[in-house]
């Protein structure tokens, strides 16, 4: 199993991995420069909460192997046309850009920054499941799915970087702004179309319930305590759970939601709705632990929350029959996945 040590010293065991880069925004928002694919040292900088001395000094220590996850740095005629066509004003001489595996490779490389330090966590908790949790029998791929995300990244890169670069040369030029001006317009008709017909196809992939997949844990997000209690429990009852119960209070006794499987097995589960840039700890385990076998006697014990779980966290509860639900798993729940440990 890779720990973290591992990952920050092995360039092996970082490269194996630089395809993940979704973690990225797991954690924390990426904001990106108007090509929607590369982000600046002080972008970066921001990003993991360090100066931008930090990012360079990194990048000094690890040019190489930054370079081979497509660090660039752009000078002369290259800059320019850079410039020019993602409407960054700026007199700079020179201009790194890195995209986003580039990114996740400094989240392997940074020690001292606790954004870095949760995006390794997020990593790990995602290789580990991959690794131990194996897909039987694939269902071959939906190609209404798969229209529907190509739909949304056209869209995206039109109205994040065409139509802007239509906008920059419009207030620049003189001689062509009408044409430029219709060629904008015509951009946005087909921008248009395609979020109708992603749309549509969202509505066409959606579950009898009428529930759409996209936004499950933007919608989580915005939820309270409560709320998202009474999510899980729905969830719950929705995977053939009976007498579920939802405690709340300052009377729960460590635990938010009883009910029973549709064997007959008795749950318990802890509900956590903290921010995704946050952690469960081993502690908050142990605590729970306490709760659900001693006081509870429970027979499954689920552990749900909007977070990562650290490692020391994720290792307490396998080794003692507790599920850990993490962000990644509750948002596969909600759309539609079941638990196989209420099965």
């Amino acid at each position: 199993m890779i720990n973290e040590t591992a990952l920050l010293e092995s360039q092996t065991l970082r490269g194996s991995v630089l395809d993940r880069t979704d973690v990225l925004d797991k954690v924390k928002a990426l904001s990106l420069l108007p090509d929607g694919m590369h982000v600046t040292t002080a972008m970066v900088a921001s990003y993991f909460s360090v100066t931008v001395e930090v990012i360079r000094a990194l990048v000094h220590d690890h040019r190489a192997e930054l370079e081979a996850s497509g660090y660039r740095v752009l000078t002369g005629a290259e800059l320019s046309d850079f410039k020019q066509l993602s409407g960054i004003q700026s007199r700079t001489r020179s201009l790194a850009l890195f995209p986003r595996r580039a990114v996740l490779n400094i989240a392997m490389l940074l020690r001292d920054s606790e954004v870095a330090r949760q995006v390794r966590v997020y990593l790990l908790d995602m290789e580990y499941l991959a690794r131990t949790h194996p897909v039987e029998n694939p269902a071959p791929a939906d190609t209404a799915s798969l229209d529907a995300r190509i739909d949304q990244r056209i869209t995206h890169i039109l109205g994040r970087t065409v139509v802007p670069l239509f906008n920059a040369l419009i207030e620049t030029s003189g001689e062509h702004r009408r044409e430029l001006t219709a060629l904008r317009a015509g951009v946005q008709r087909i921008e248009k179309r395609l979020k109708q017909h992603h749309n549509r196809l969202q509505r066409l992939e959606a579950p009898r319930e009428d529930r759409p997949l996209a936004g499950v844990m933007a919608a989580m997000d915005a939820m309270n305590g409560r709320e998202f209690e009474e999510h899980v429990a729905e969830l719950l009852r929705r995977d053939g759970c009976t007498n579920v119960v939802v405690q709340g209070g300052g009377r729960d006794r460590g635990i938010d939601i009883t009910a029973l499987t549709a064997g007959g097995r008795r749950i318990v589960v802890q509900c956590k709705r903290f921010a995704p840039h946050l952690s469960i700890t081993s502690p908050e385990i142990q605590k729970f632990l306490g709760a659900a076998k001693v006081l509870h006697d429970s027979e499954v014990a689920l552990f749900v929350a909007t977070c990562p779980f650290t490692r020391d966290a994720l290792n307490i509860a396998a080794e003692s029959g507790i599920t850990a639900v993490h962000r990644g798993l509750v948002e596969e729940w909600s759309a539609g996945a079941a638990l196989t440990v209420l099965e």
